[in-house]
């Protein structure tokens, strides 16, 4: 994306709303509908962990659901999302070093491997099982190092915070003007964009302040940001532009390349 000197003038108020969304029931609803939401993060692919047929893998846990149609099953079936590519390829590294060993798990964990598919595909499944009482329930892993950045960037702030809750959003910003906008280079269109990497964030950040040095990054976490969108009434939401990692998509570009290189033969003994 091209940087484009332009700063959204109603955009002052949106650190606030999209940390602690405050919405009233008298103001006409502008909200994006569920499509337009999923249309925005269909673009960020995020990893599950599945079998040669596509299967995802999932794993049993304690029930704590609030919910209690929910809380009369004592376990919750979990499927593990994510963000990185590589970190999901290292889980299953893990997995076959600790279990490997037991031969009825050996040939399950031999046709594991890593599969990318549309962030808005787990939100529409999300969407449509939110109220079914045995429904898959989804566990995000952001990455390592942008949990740790967005730890660090929310003390920095003056925040007291010990650990990121969710999956962290980086936006560059004016404290007096507001978030940057760029043109997209694919059809020219004027975003705000969302970054879930802080090192994607910090090189438009570089830009910025060439010409606004007090420029600098929020973070905020994407369960907020899509709250905001499902609920604000606000007409510059349709110009926000989720944007995955750099790191992310050359995973993908990776394993379309050469997938069998994820997953190498065992070495005969």
């Amino acid at each position: 994306m091209n940087l484009l000197v332009r700063w959204g003038t109603t955009l002052t108020l949106v650190g606030s709303t999209l940390l602690t969304t405050v919405f009233s029931g008298n103001l006409p609803v502008i909200a994006l509908t569920e499509q337009q939401i999923k249309e925005k993060l269909d673009p960020v692919p995020v990893f599950l962990i599945t079998n040669n047929q596509g299967v995802p893998l999932t794993r049993t846990v304690p029930n704590n659901a609030a919910n209690a149609q929910n809380a009369q099953n004592k376990q919750a079936t979990v499927t593990d999302v994510f963000m990185s590519g590589q970190e999901a390829q290292a889980f299953i590294n893990e997995l076959r070093n600790v279990k490997g060993k037991d031969p009825k798990m050996a040939d399950m964990l031999k046709s594991l491997q890593v599969t990318p598919v549309p962030l808005g595909m787990i939100y529409q499944k999300l969407q449509e099982n939110a109220k079914k009482p045995n429904n898959l329930v989804f566990a995000f892993n952001p990455g390592k190092q942008d949990l740790e950045g967005a730890v660090t960037l929310l003390r920095q702030s003056g925040k007291e915070v010990k650990q990121f809750p969710s999956v962290p959003v980086f936006i560059v910003r004016s404290p007096d003007k507001g978030y940057v906008s760029v043109k997209r280079k694919t059809d020219n269109k004027e975003v705000i964009p969302l970054f879930l990497s802080q090192k994607d964030a910090q090189n438009l950040l570089s830009q910025v302040k060439q010409q606004v040095p007090k420029a600098d990054i929020q973070v905020v976490d994407i369960e907020g940001v899509i709250k905001t969108l499902k609920e604000k009434n606000d007409t510059w939401l349709s110009q926000v532009a989720i944007v995955p990692s750099t790191e992310s998509m050359q995973y993908v570009v990776s394993k379309r390349g050469g997938g069998a290189s994820q997953n190498p033969p065992a070495k005969k003994k």
